[in-house]
């Protein structure tokens, strides 16, 4: 059974005047099949928390470990934690002019999966996965996010989880910029994934309104750079009624 253990996760920034600790000792463990919905105010580390785990330069860890099936996660470069089982989907996808889907997405299923995929089956199998998330076929041809609205670039990332299939996804904000048709569509795709019980999620969010179409098993509160509270679902519904201010209260009075 794939696992992600967190233990004791510091994390920092450099800022105008130095290093700001954003992350001050994050416990978390993910296991396979699990969905873990991550919630709390802007600025409480939530992103930073994702963007750490994948391994963004920007990111500085301080302490703490992150470990994938007992291996050292932090001692990896970004495509090895990817070729290890991390999948991170973007809150704001990133545009690579001059690289079309189908090469992209082709060029990285032979890199996790150590071998190119046969022609045929990996026609087939995008084919599927772009009706299932009711992507127009002439996407795979357009260049990566260049031009894509909101909603598709999210389509796009989700078209990436099903097809790599990582043992830890982490979707860090996916249901913002979405209509409702459009975060109903991609609910469906992660939904689709989670049936697999092959993928641990880490589902990172402000609002509710994804987990009406998600349910998670496990709920955390961040505020101030910490889990502060968890619980199953039923968490979720509090915070739909009574909002963060107690926890950042909290958090500030620390």
């Amino acid at each position: 059974m794939a696992t992600l253990e967190i233990r004791d996760l510091h994390v920092s920034v450099n800022a105008e005047g130095g290093p700001r600790q954003i992350l001050k000792g994050v416990d978390l463990t993910v296991k396979q099949g699990e969905t873990h919905a991550i919630m709390g105010p802007n600025g409480s580390g939530k992103s930073t928390l994702a963007y750490s785990l994948a391994g963004h330069p920007k990111y500085t860890v301080t302490g703490g470990q992150v470990l994938l099936d007992g291996e050292d996660v932090l001692e990896m470069s970004v495509d090895e934690r990817a070729k290890a089982g991390l999948f991170l989907a973007m809150q704001y996808p990133v545009e690579v002019p001059g690289v079309s889907v189908s090469n992209f997405l082709r060029t990285a299923a032979t890199a996790v999966r150590g071998e190119a995929p046969k022609l045929r089956l990996w026609v087939k199998e995008v084919k599927e996965a772009m009706a299932d998330l009711q992507m127009d076929p002439a996407f795979a041809e357009r260049n990566v996010n260049e031009g894509f609205s909101g909603g598709e670039k999210k389509r796009h990332e989700i078209l990436q989880l099903e097809l790599l299939k990582p043992k830890v996804a982490i979707l860090d904000e996916t249901d913002s910029g979405l209509d409702v048709d459009a975060l109903r569509i991609v609910s469906e795709g992660i939904n689709r994934v989670r049936s697999t019980g092959e993928v641990g999620t880490l589902l990172v969010t402000h609002y509710t309104r994804i987990l009406r179409y998600i349910k998670p098993d496990y709920v955390h509160v961040f505020a101030g750079g910490r889990i502060v509270e968890s619980g199953g679902a039923e968490l979720a519904d509090k915070l739909e009624e009574e909002g963060y201010e107690s926890y950042v209260k909290g958090g500030a009075s620390e």
